[in-house]
């Protein structure tokens, strides 16, 4: 089901450091606004038949949807929605937290958020998707640890 695309860095904290980095290079948010939807084309496609309503992410604005699978010792999401900012924005999360043990997920907040300045640019519609998103996450750590 998933091809493994992440993690990409070995650790949450590492992945959180490279998107801290790549965000640093561009000057201006209508260059981090690109850069977001040039990762979510890098999104792994998700199957057609997994974008049903119940693996809908309920709380945003976009149709997101996000299906996890594996357990304790190691989680992987996959993810796919309808809007290009949006998918940028699962591409990171996806980044930081598929393909790590749902205790690395739970000991790990969304640092990169502030980091990068997404909370202060973000729409709050985006920012209540992106909060369910990592809740989402979340959630699937604390069920599976």
């Amino acid at each position: 089901m998933n091809d493994a695309v992440f993690p990409l860095e070995s650790t949450p904290a590492e992945a959180q450091s490279a998107i801290a980095e790549e965000f640093a290079f561009f000057g201006d948010w209508s260059e981090r606004y690109q850069y977001l939807i040039d990762l979510g084309r890098k999104l792994p496609p998700m199957a057609d038949g997994l974008k049903t309503e119940e693996n809908r992410l309920l709380g945003c604005q976009s149709m997101v949807w996000i299906v996890p699978s594996g357990d304790a010792s190691r989680l992987d999401f996959t993810a796919a929605s309808d809007s290009a900012i949006v998918s940028g924005l699962i591409y990171l999360a996806l980044r930081v937290y598929s393909g790590r043990s749902a205790a690395q997920i739970l000991a790990t907040d969304p640092d990169y958020i502030a980091s990068v300045g997404l909370a202060k640019h973000l729409s709050p519609t985006r920012s209540n998707g992106l909060a369910a998103l990592l809740a989402f996450i979340r959630e699937t750590a604390q069920r599976a640890s």
